[in-house]
Order: C-alpha cells, then sequence, then structure tokens
C-alpha cells in the first residue's frame, strides 16, 4: 500500500480476511483499497462490514460518502460528505468532501447549496487549481441556469434586456450591446446605470477605432448618467479621465476633485488626479494623493510609477528610489495588461507613462 502497488495490497489483503473476517481493520483497509482502485461498490461493501464490527474506527463514514458519491448515489452520500466537510480535522479529507459535495448538490439541482460550498471551498484552499476549476464551474452553471430562468419568467423585462446587453458587451458584440441597452431605456427611461453602460461601450469601439464621434457620444452618456444619478462616481471618472487624455486638465481636475470630495477613496481618480498635478508641477500636491492610492491598493503599479516621479520632482530622494522599487517589483510580476480597476464596476484604468517602461529595470 505504502508503495501504491494496490493490486498486490488487495490480494494480500483478502487472505487476511479469509483468516480473520471479524477484524474490522481488515475490511476498513480493503475498503480504502478498493476507493483507491475506483472499485467503488467493493469499497462500500468493506466499509459497512467494518463499521457493523467497530464503529468506532475514524474515517468511515467519509470513505463511505466519497464511494456513494462516485457511483452517483448522491442522496445516500450527502449526510456523510456534509459531515466530513463540516467537522473532518483531515485537511485532504476535506477537502475531497467539498470536492463531492459540488457534484452531490449539483446531481440533486440543490444549486445554492453547491455555490455555498464553493465559496466555503475558495475561503479554505484559495490556491488549489482543481478547487479553482470546480468552484469556477459551479459559479457559472448557477449563473446560467439562473439567467435560463430569468429569461422564462420575464423574457421581455427590462432585466432580462440588462442582462443580455451585458452578455453582449463582455463578448464585445458592441451593436448587440447598445440594442439591448437602447430597448431598456424606452421601458425605463430613468434607469440608473444604463447610460453608464452604453458610455462604457462606446467608449470600448472608440477605443479600437479612435472614431472622435464615439467619444463624443461615450461623453453624452456619461452625462445622462450623471443627469439620473449624480452619485454613480464611475460615470464622473470617465468623465475626468477622457478630458486628461484629450488635455483639458482643467476640466480633469474639476470633475476628478468634485469626485473626490463625494468619494475619498475612489483609488483610480487619486492616481488620476496625481497625474494632473505632475503634469503642471505641482509635485507636492500629487505626493498625498499617491500616498494615499498605494495604501489603498498596494498593488496598483501605475500608483507607484507616479509617486516615484511626484517624489523626484519634490526633491524627496530616498522615496524616489523606494517608490521606484516597488513599481520595479510589480512591473516585473505583474503584466499592465492583467491589471484591474478597483471599483465595484468596472472603470477605465489609469495608464503607465509612455516612459514608465525606461524605468521598469534597474
Amino acid at each position: 500500500m505504502a508503495q501504491g502497488n494496490f493490486p498486490v495490497a488487495e490480494e494480500n489483503f483478502l487472505k487476511l480476511e479469509k483468516i480473520a473476517p471479524g477484524v474490522a481493520e481488515v475490511h476498513a483497509t480493503l475498503g480504502a483499497i478498493y476507493f483507491k482502485e475506483r472499485k467503488y461498490d467493493s469499497a462500500i461493501q468493506q466499509i459497512r462490514a467494518a463499521q457493523k464490527l467497530k464503529p468506532s474506527l475514524p474515517r468511515l463514514d467519509t470513505l463511505l460518502g466519497l464511494s456513494l458519491s462516485e457511483m452517483s448515489r448522491f442522496a445516500e452520500a450527502l449526510p456523510y460528505l456534509e459531515q466530513g466537510f463540516k467537522q473532518s480535522a483531515d485537511r485532504d479529507g476535506r477537502r475531497m468532501c467539498g470536492l463531492q459535495l459540488l457534484r452531490a448538490y449539483s446531481g440533486l439541482n440543490r444549486d445554492a447549496d453547491a455555490v455555498e460550498t464553493a465559496v466555503a471551498l475558495n475561503r479554505l484552499y484559495p490556491d488549489d487549481p482543481e478547487v479553482l476549476y470546480h468552484t469556477g464551474r459551479t459559479y457559472g452553471s448557477y449563473a446560467y441556469i439562473t439567467m435560463e430562468r430569468l429569461h422564462d419568467k420575464a423574457p421581455g423585462s427590462v432585466w432580462m434586456l440588462q442582462a443580455q446587453g451585458e452578455a453582449n458587451e463582455s463578448q464585445k458584440n458592441y451593436d448587440a450591446a447598445i440594442d439591448a441597452y437602447q430597448h431598456v431605456l424606452v421601458l425605463d427611461p430613468h434607469r440608473p446605470g444604463i447610460h453608464y453602460r452604453l458610455g462604457r461601450v462606446y467608449l470600448a469601439q472608440f477605443d479600437a477605432t479612435q472614431k472622435q464621434d464615439l467619444r463624443e457620444s461615450a461623453i453624452r452618456e456619461f452625462q445622462a448618467e450623471l443627469s439620473i444619478d449624480p452619485d454613480n462616481g464611475n460615470a464622473r471618472y470617465e468623465i475626468a479621465n477622457l478630458a486628461a487624455a484629450t488635455g483639458s486638465l482643467a476640466e480633469a481636475r474639476t470633475q476628478y476633485r468634485e469626485l473626490l470630495n463625494r468619494y475619498p477613496d475612489f483609488e483610480e481618480a487619486l492616481v488620476g488626479l496625481a497625474g494632473i498635478e505632475i503634469e503642471e508641477q505641482k509635485a507636492q500636491d500629487a505626493v498625498p494623493l499617491l500616498d494615499h492610492a498605494t495604501k489603498l491598493r498596494p498593488d496598483d503599479e501605475v500608483a507607484w510609477y507616479r509617486l516615484s516621479q511626484a517624489e523626484r520632482a519634490a526633491g524627496n530622494r530616498q522615496a524616489q528610489e523606494n517608490a521606484l522599487a516597488m513599481f520595479r517589483k510589480l512591473h516585473s510580476t505583474t503584466p499592465v495588461t492583467l491589471r484591474r480597476p478597483d471599483q465595484g464596476d468596472e472603470v477605465t484604468p489609469q495608464k503607465l507613462d509612455t516612459d514608465a517602461n525606461q524605468h521598469s529595470n534597474p
């Protein structure tokens, strides 16, 4: 068994079973061997024989639940798997029970329980590739089932149209996304968030084509969003960002500051406003903004690079070197293409300045 030679181990323990049929440990070991060999029906028979002889043997319930689940006997397996996942002190056994629970709950159409288990698995084993794969599938399946139910129950509702718009947007099917969002506004002209999503679609099209009319359409949609929901910080951020990109620094500063007055921890806006202060040679004003930004999100390489610029302009050599070292460390491990914004909804991330790559290596 220690060498993984289970066929020979099975042969020997079967001989031992004939010599001593009343020894629970022999049946339990045979159950474990059969489980390793994927002979789950035989494993179940041996485990139950061991339980009758000696109910106090450890881990038999867990092994029984795993074997039943492998045979898709989910209703029988469930109590053992739930107990093993919630109470087992064996980390590996608990992990196996959790993964089988995902199968069992899904097989029994208990999707909400499957998602709850997936969340717990991710918390317990955050870096486990197998756990990440199976929990990701569980989340995706639950989302699909939920969207199917929405389609069946309310196919023409604003919720269904919004879901269609978001799905098309994520797939870069921008014309279909625009149609869906505009249809939402026909049904509910003052619905919050829709003009913002339209603005994001137009902005994506502008980034791909550089057609100025798309940029103007994006700005109009962001402004329309603010007329409906003045507290939509993401829309105000996009307006500020677009103003900065076209050199309208005074307008960008006004928008960034108004946004930060409402949401002082809006990290992307802190970095954006600091970029303007640096460009206008106001490094002393940029440093506290970037200090705050790097505390909010220590993995933001753009914030660290701009902090190094601001500290250099302010004459703080050691602080500049420290910030530049953090930038180099992040830049070498996390490509900017994988960077994600910090806000709850997607916004356009701040970008590295054109000379940043010159300083990316010591």
